[in-house]
């Protein structure tokens, strides 16, 4: 029988007890509803706040020049069209991903350790495709034409290049938008109304209650909520794999050498899951310490997000072998020099530290002591984070600039604006990440309870 006592100083902490079977549901209410209602703002989150909306005035500031002098204050020339700014588009639309994954695909095999790590990677879903849209936009040089990409009724006639990649990624990414948004949405109504209960404050009690739609609890209403949930979750888990399919096949469809490979789609699709996951770590342990969640975001819980990063890790790496060995199989020349370029040519030290980043350093997830040490965990995923960006750039930068005629080869060196565009688009992630966590329940409450209700661990 689960002891309903929350008065236990280990229990109010947040840090586990001695006692077995002391975790409630009552107290997982107790615990997640006082970080938005009840708890005083730390001083850190503040901190974070200000920081990360700084970084959001750099972004700001970089697109304002960016539409007033033209993309040219990127490191493009010819022939590296593609640059900072399509590097980061890939970048960010893989770091999406994993948020669909752990809540839609995990959710249809009914994996119960998704529950704790489900909120946030929603949410970083949908932040991350916030950040992502901005670079195609911006990308034009003309940022107030870009609704030309959509095909809406005018008196000029125009219509959407449907040959183009940047339609597809208009397509994917609005779709993927449509989807993933009422998803994290529906997911946080019974949550909302719990708050609404909850809440002292009559201004807080009115926003909930018009958040949550007039969520009543009853057996109506979560047949329909159950039904909805695995139906957009059916929905989501193929958009896991056509999102980034569809960015891979941006490459693939051309000719130009270093794109043009069948073994992109999937590629990128592990890529992207392989991303996700670590951002997610490095979200999860932070503020698993900071709100002193160790009861509710367990090393159980992390060391299979670990695994999982494991295994598309691995699959990266196959990736890394397939692009090395189909130049030499096919004996494509200009593939064949792309190649050689890549490994001891000018950005040779970008594609060594991202081979190191993205396959050395993820096989040490093979040990336990390792996947359950948080500290090993946020390192090593901040690695593959930077590696994984690399590879993006490695992918675009190189193909484009080592030209059929060698003649025109002419590489293209990231400069002050290249740089700031890099971190800049953090300041938005964060920002929202941050608002987030201070406004809306950090855990999907009822989902943790369910879980604890069925006698989980």
């Amino acid at each position: 029988m689960l002891s309903d006592d929350i008065r236990d100083p280990a229990i109010r902490t947040g840090t586990p007890s001695t006692r077995p079977g002391w975790l409630t549901p009552s107290w997982v209410m107790d615990r997640v509803g006082e970080l938005v209602l009840t708890s005083k703002t730390p001083l850190w989150w503040w901190v974070c706040l200000a920081l990360s909306f700084a970084m959001l005035g750099a972004f700001g500031f970089i697109l304002t020049n960016i539409v007033q002098q033209g993309v040219g204050l990127w490191a493009f020339n010819i022939p590296v069209i593609w640059g900072v700014d399509i590097t980061n588009f890939v970048f960010w639309i893989g770091i999406g991903h994993a948020g669909t994954l752990i809540s839609a695909v995990l959710l249809l095999f009914r994996q119960t350790w998704r529950t704790s790590l489900s909120r946030f990677a929603e949410s970083m879903t949908l932040f991350a495709l916030a950040v992502a849209g901005l670079f195609p936009i911006f990308h034009l040089g003309r940022p107030w034409l870009a609704l030309w990409l959509v095909p809406y009724p005018n008196t000029l006639g125009l219509n959407p290049q449907w040959r183009s990649p940047l339609v597809w990624d208009v397509f994917a990414i609005s779709t993927y938008l449509l989807v993933s948004a009422p998803f994290w949405y529906m997911a946080l109504l019974p949550d909302m109304a719990a708050m609404r209960d909850k809440a002292k404050n009559p201004v807080v009690r009115g926003a909930f209650a018009a958040l949550c739609l007039g969520w009543r609890g009853d057996h109506s209403h979560w047949e329909r909520y159950h039904t909805a949930s695995f139906l957009l979750a059916a929905i989501g888990t193929p958009l896991v794999i056509s999102v980034h399919s569809i960015v891979g096949l941006d490459f693939a469809v051309s000719i130009i050498s270093g794109w043009h490979q069948t073994v992109f789609p999937p590629y990128f699709v592990a890529g992207a899951v392989f991303s996700g996951l670590a951002m997610v770590l490095v979200m999860a342990v932070p503020l698993r310490s900071a709100f002193k969640l160790q009861s509710l975001i367990t090393m159980d819980h992390l060391e299979n997000a670990a695994k999982l990063m494991l295994v598309t890790g691995l699959l990266v790496g196959y990736g890394y072998l397939m692009e090395a060995f189909a130049p030499y199989y096919a004996g494509h020349k200009e593939e064949v020099a792309l190649f050689n370029d890549r490994v001891a040519g000018f950005y040779a030290p970008y594609f060594w530290s991202m081979v190191v980043a993205n396959v050395a350093f993820s096989q040490l997830l093979w040990f336990r002591p390792v996947r359950r040490n948080p500290v090993l965990l946020v390192l090593i995923s901040l690695v593959i984070l930077v590696g994984m960006w690399l590879e993006r750039f490695v992918i675009i930068v190189t193909s484009l600039y080592a030209h059929r005629l060698t003649s025109m080869w002419n590489p293209s060196v990231p400069g002050v604006w290249d740089i700031a565009t890099i971190f800049a688009p953090f300041g938005l992630f964060l920002t929202l990440m941050f608002l987030f966590i201070r406004l809306l329940p950090l855990l999907p409450i009822h989902e943790v309870q369910e879980v604890i209700a069925e006698g989980h661990d």
